[in-house]
C-alpha cells in the first residue's frame, strides 16, 4: 500500500486545509467572528435565497445538523433572521438582516482576492485540466458508490 501522504487524494485534501486557512486569516481580518462555512452559508443564500436549509447543506457539504447549529450561532450574531414559513410551520424562512449583507460587502473583495492569490501563476489551461480531472474522479467515486450499493 502506497504511504497515505504520497496519494494524490492527500494532496488535495492538504490544497483545501491550506486554503482554508490562508482564506480565514484574510476574512478574519475584515470580520472577525465568522467562518469559512459561515460565510459561505451567507454567500449561497445571497445567491440562491429560495433555497431550503437542506439544498443550502448540500451546497456547502454539511448535514443538517451542522447547519442548524450554523444558523443558531448566525441568528445570534445577527447576520440572519429566521422565521417561520407561511406555508409550512414546521419550516423556517432565512434572510440575510442587514449586518449580514454588510458583512458580505465587506468579505466579497478578500473572497476574490484570496482565489486570485491562490491561483497566482497557474495557467487557465492548467486550470481547466485540473477541473476536468477533478470532476473525472468525483464521477468515478459516484459511478462506483452506484456500482457496489446495486450488486
Amino acid at each position: 500500500m502506497e504511504i497515505p501522504s504520497k496519494t494524490i487524494f492527500y494532496l488535495i485534501e492538504k490544497a483545501i486545509k491550506e486554503y482554508r486557512k490562508f482564506a480565514l486569516k484574510n476574512i478574519r481580518a475584515q470580520v472577525s467572528d465568522i467562518t469559512i462555512d459561515q460565510s459561505l452559508l451567507l454567500a449561497f443564500k445571497q445567491k440562491y435565497p429560495e433555497y431550503s436549509q437542506q439544498e443550502i447543506a448540500e451546497l456547502i457539504f454539511k448535514d443538517n445538523a451542522s447547519v442548524t447549529r450554523m444558523i443558531e450561532s448566525m441568528v445570534g450574531k445577527d447576520y440572519l433572521r429566521r422565521e417561520i414559513h407561511a406555508a409550512d410551520r414546521r419550516k423556517y424562512d432565512l434572510q440575510i438582516t442587514e449586518k449580514g449583507a454588510e458583512v458580505l460587502a465587506l468579505i466579497g473583495p478578500v473572497i476574490i482576492a484570496n482565489r486570485e492569490e491562490a491561483l497566482e501563476g497557474i495557467s487557465e489551461e492548467a486550470l481547466e485540466n485540473l477541473e476536468t480531472t477533478l470532476q473525472k474522479i468525483i464521477t468515478n467515486c459516484l459511478q462506483f458508490q452506484i456500482n457496489k450499493h446495486d450488486d
